[in-house]
């Protein structure tokens, strides 16, 4: 379809189809979408405002890692990914239920909005090829998300179980799942 024909509807919704149905401001505006026009969707139904600077296109269907995708977009940092506990329980090697969304963000980024209250913010530089996919949204890969969780004080219990479940699968080498068991080995001396 050409662009000239699409609606401002139709350039969210594309844009919403690969995040869950979330689009940001800034997004939009890159799509062309003026942000009067946001305020004017709005207030017509055909956008729904999700948090500070983040729109759920209701045309999209819902998913259950919609959460995921807000608490990520939420943060307005374009390399903002889920970590920490979060991510040691979408990649379902533990059995972890952590009660807060963990999202990490570089430590030069500062976040002033409302809206927060369910997610926890980890100021880490991350190097691209620590961070991956899962659900269409950004997340640390395994070791650096075990790694994450060692440093954050997650039972030990429970890193074993993840060491030795990634450790069955490609998603943790071999000399990465000795290193990361080792560290927690050392961890469990300094308390």
């Amino acid at each position: 379809m050409d662009a000239e024909v699409l609606t401002y509807l139709d350039r969210l919704r594309e844009v919403g189809l690969d995040q869950h149905g979330y689009v940001t401001t800034a997004q939009a505006h890159d799509a062309g979408v003026p942000s009067a026009e946001l305020s004017k969707m709005v207030a017509r139904g055909r956008l729904e405002r999700a948090a500070h600077g983040v729109y759920r296109v209701p045309q999209v269907p819902v998913t259950r890692y919609d959460e995921y995708m807000l608490a990520v977009l939420w943060t307005g940092a374009s390399e903002a990914c889920l970590s920490h506990e979060t991510a040691l329980q979408a990649w379902e090697i533990s059995d972890i239920n952590p009660d807060r969304i963990h999202v990490a963000v570089a430590k030069r980024r500062r976040i002033n909005r409302r809206g927060g209250q369910g997610y926890v913010i980890h100021r880490c530089d991350l190097a691209p090829e620590r961070v991956t996919w899962w659900q269409q949204i950004r997340i640390t890969d395994v070791p650096t998300t075990i790694e994450q969780c060692i440093s954050w004080g997650v039972p030990a219990y429970l890193i074993r179980q993840a060491l030795a479940r990634a450790g069955r699968t490609s998603l943790l080498l071999r000399r990465d799942r000795e290193r990361l068991t080792l560290r927690l080995e050392e961890r469990g001396h300094e308390r």
